[in-house]
């Protein structure tokens, strides 16, 4: 058996922090969301401590993950990206982060945030997930979109419930306590 999320970030100096405070605890800011969104994305056929790694990089090269700045990128955005070594150069991923700001901006005329728009998508299986994101945004598969919903509090999962941290993040009441989906 494939050892957990919570055994590979023990005493790791950069999956530690990241399990410690980050991962399954609830998100509900549109520029964290989309980071996170934007990562998951990035980490597809690649490690996660790869992501890591990149993160503060990307947070630069992606102006921070103001969905409003991002969703005007242009061509010459992605020239300066896909030029970047700090991150990971990847057209597709690129495209997708400029294409799912975009989207996001959409969304957000109609339900006010990121969160409300999931929030209003209410307890779903994962397969049911995976089809609302694949209307809604583009490059999220299967793996992209449960490591998203689970790292940011909406599906259960993101810890072993002997994991000290899985009550931390209990105390902050994710979604999915109240949905009970998954």
């Amino acid at each position: 058996m494939a050892a957990s999320y919570c055994e590979i970030a023990k005493d790791h100096p950069v999956h530690g922090p990241f399990h410690d405070f980050e991962h399954g605890f609830p998100l509900k800011e549109d520029a964290a969301l989309f980071e996170r969104l934007c990562l998951e994305i990035n980490q597809a056929g690649l490690s996660w401590l790869t992501v890591l790694k990149k993160r503060e990089a990307f947070q630069s090269a992606y102006r921070g993950f103001d969905i409003d700045r991002v969703a005007e990128f242009d061509s010459t955005d992605i020239d300066r990206l896909m030029g970047d070594a700090s991150i990971i150069r990847n057209r597709r991923k690129i495209e997708a982060a400029i294409e799912n700001a975009r989207r996001l901006q959409a969304l957000r005329k109609t339900d006010g945030t990121f969160a409300a728009w999931i929030d209003s998508q209410g307890s779903q299986s994962l397969e049911a997930w995976i089809g609302v994101f694949r209307k809604t945004f583009v490059f999220t598969g299967k793996e992209i979109v449960n490591e998203f919903l689970t790292g940011t509090g909406y599906l259960p999962g993101a810890h072993d419930l002997f994991c000290p941290v899985y009550r931390l993040v209990l105390e902050k009441k994710p979604p999915w306590t109240r949905w009970h989906a998954g």
